[in-house]
């Protein structure tokens, strides 16, 4: 269980190092497999049919996951106009923390993609 220290923790750290990736059981033995710190390429799939700004988390060719659908929407523009070339972000596993409170397993570090994008 996380105690008050994890908490206020949590609550200093810029929250776009922290983008949660949504997977359901069909990526679990994926998640699993990934060490505690690696790079994501992220692919925007625009004929998802679920959601028309998806964006694929791939680790060493394998889906993982996807961006949150929240914030998958505001940066689905910045990942496309990447012309081809792939868009990576570090990424690491969640805390237990993290997947006691919000099943969060794997979370992604935008820092590196620049400011979020406006509304």
């Amino acid at each position: 269980m996380a105690n008050a220290g994890d908490s206020l923790q949590l609550l200093m750290v810029n929250p776009i190092s922290r983008i949660p990736v949504v997977a359901g059981l069909g990526y679990v033995e994926r998640v699993r497999r990934l060490p505690s710190t690696f790079t994501s390429t992220l692919v925007p799939e625009p004929d998802n049919r679920y959601f028309r700004h998806a964006i694929a988390v791939v680790v060493n060719g394998e889906k993982v996951g996807y961006v949150a659908p929240e914030i998958a929407g505001r940066y689905y523009g910045a990942v496309v106009a990447h012309a081809g070339a792939p868009v990576t972000c570090p990424a690491r596993r969640g805390s237990t923390a993290d997947h006691e409170t919000s099943g969060i397993e794997l979370l992604l570090d935008f820092t590196t993609l620049g400011p979020e994008p406006a509304e």
